[in-house]
């Protein structure tokens, strides 16, 4: 009887114990996909936000108008990571991307080859238009050195391997607290569903 009593009470406190983790593991709303193969990080403080995004893509200059939105939903608790990926012919514009960011300029630079892709219609496959908005910014002769120079080649590939990591597809993609995959199309199309969506994850984390 002792024997059993133990065991009866044994399991007793398990079945407590994962009550207790359940109940302090937030359960994670809205739309996305568990990654294999990368860990979920969340300290409950501050979450990462990696975003995906192509220069050429209308859907990504689009999001971009819910950007502050979302980060205006949870001030100081989102680090917000770009990473801009060279399909097809925008390579010069990915790098001045890289090189404006090293800057302290890289929110300046991303908005500055939306507008110059979408709002004004010039090349940004052309070095000489990447060149000229990065010296409009103020970057200067080292920004144009570097830019011709091909200094952030090697950045520009490890920025497609690491989508390739994470099996990004299209673009706007976002990986949020290290493993969770959310695409524009998942939610329905539309920017206003996809920061919907977004905030709903992110809002779920914090949720106590």
């Amino acid at each position: 009887m002792k024997l059993k009593n133990i065991i009866v009470m044994a399991l007793i406190l398990m079945l407590i114990s994962f009550s207790v983790q359940a109940a302090d593991k937030p359960s994670i709303e809205g739309i996305y996909k568990k990654l294999p193969g990368h860990d979920f990080s969340f300290d409950g403080k501050q979450v990462e936000i990696i975003e995906f995004l192509n220069f050429y893509c209308g859907h990504c200059y689009k999001f971009e108008e819910s950007i502050p939105v979302i980060k205006g939903n949870f001030p100081k608790k989102i680090k917000w990571k770009t990473i801009p990926l060279y399909w097809g012919k925008s390579v010069k514009a990915v790098e001045a991307f890289f090189l404006a960011e090293e800057a302290g300029k890289g929110e300046e630079m991303k908005k500055a080859l939306f507008k110059a892709t979408f709002v004004d219609k010039r090349d940004i496959s052309n070095i000489n238009v990447v060149e000229k908005i990065g010296t409009d910014m103020g970057l200067g002769f080292d920004f144009s050195r570097r830019l011709r120079a091909g200094e952030k080649a090697k950045a520009v590939g490890e920025a497609i391997l690491k989508a390739q990591s994470y099996k990004v597809e299209s673009t706007p993609t976002l990986i949020i607290a290290g493993n969770l995959k959310v695409t524009s199309g998942a939610a329905g199309h539309g920017p206003n569903a996809f920061r919907d969506n977004v905030i709903s994850i992110v809002k779920s984390l914090f949720r106590k």
